[in-house]
């Protein structure tokens, strides 16, 4: 397929927005029009990246300047921001696709009790599709708006999937323990991510309290057919990217390991960027990272009947830029893994 689209990002001096610029500059069919960025408008993002140095002299514009020169706008923003640019794109027959919070959670509800706001235009809502491909593909095709998931529901969903569509754990009183690079924090300079607090240091955060949990909790009620209910525990590691999602959901009675792990090969047998890993070997988000792969491995725990699922992703390809250009590919009708097909570097 020879067919071109002009690719706009907006925030594209973010972490998730330079890694979508990064990605789309390789992609076959994708030519990034514009950029735009509030706090670096008129520089060139070579200026604010010098990576992108003779690759890419884009200079960051307007919001508006991207959405007319493009038939794709992706946002990259924090939450609250991205709907009013959603409605702009809808109105000029452009695609949209949201990296940030908006688009996300299907109940109004959970959007105002977890962020704080309200939705501004909830026909928008009502036809916008949350975009894990390989959980909604067939979703996901046709639709013209794409709330991107987040890093941490991405590594959970993928990992738990399986087993709570065939009925094989409980849904209710998973604990989820996940750890994330520094990067899932964005770029604005926090404390926590200042550097002499985060070197050589190990924390968790936001303990049961965190923004992730109801979109964890809906993507995995729809897999279960009932309601799911988590303990999430995210922490923040000392490394640039990655996450390491571990997973403890109880059996249902009489299902073994051996028919887990079968389940779980067959189910991800075709899909390109979900690797279940051998018995033994174990995950490492070094393995998967500047990458658009998830390797998963599977553990139970014969003593207490649990079942153990480890899981890694790139917090910034499939875990943000990565997977919301395999939903690109979805809406244009491209092969799924076109531009995104990295091979992870060996160390």
């Amino acid at each position: 397929m020879n067919k071109q689209i002009k690719v706009g990002v907006i925030g594209a001096t973010g972490y998730a927005g330079v890694e979508l610029v990064r990605l789309l500059l390789r992609h076959p069919h994708a030519d990034v029009a514009a950029i735009s960025s509030v706090s670096f408008e008129g520089k060139q993002i070579s200026d604010v990246y010098p990576s992108m140095r003779e690759i890419c002299e884009r200079i960051c514009g307007s919001s508006e300047e991207v959405i007319a020169a493009s038939n794709v706008v992706f946002a990259a923003l924090p939450h609250g921001l991205s709907q009013d640019t959603a409605e702009q794109c809808i109105k000029s027959g452009k695609k949209f696709i949201d990296l940030g919070a908006d688009f996300r959670l299907d109940a109004r509800e959970d959007y105002k009790k977890w962020y704080g706001s309200d939705y501004k235009y909830p026909e928008l809502h009502d036809a916008s599709i949350y975009g894990i491909p390989e959980l909604f593909r067939n979703d996901i095709k046709g639709k013209s708006i794409v709330g991107n998931p987040g890093c941490y529901p991405t590594s959970v969903a993928l990992g738990l999937a399986p087993a709570l569509r065939q009925g094989m754990i409980q849904p209710q009183g998973i604990v989820i323990d996940s750890k994330s690079g520094v990067t899932g924090a964005g770029r604005k300079p926090t404390q926590n991510t200042h550097f002499p607090e985060c070197n050589e240091a190990f924390s968790a955060y936001k303990v049961a309290a965190h923004r992730h949990t109801p979109e964890i909790e809906q993507t995995l009620t729809k897999m279960a057919g009932e309601r799911a209910t988590v303990t999430f525990v995210p922490h923040l590691l000392p490394v640039n990217r990655g996450i390491l999602s571990t997973m403890y959901a109880k059996l249902k009675e009489g299902v073994t390991g051996e028919e887990i792990r079968r389940l779980y090969e067959d189910t991800y047998s075709n899909e390109y960027f979900v690797r279940v890993l051998p018995k033994g070997v174990s995950v490492d988000v070094r393995n998967v990272r500047c990458s658009n792969y998830c390797d998963i491995q599977l553990y139970t725990d014969k003593h207490t009947g649990l079942l153990i699922v480890t899981s890694v992703i790139d917090n910034m390809v499939k875990g943000a830029a990565g997977q919301a250009i395999q939903n690109m590919n979805l809406l244009f009708g491209f092969c799924e893994t076109d531009g995104i097909d990295m091979i992870p570097p060996a160390f």
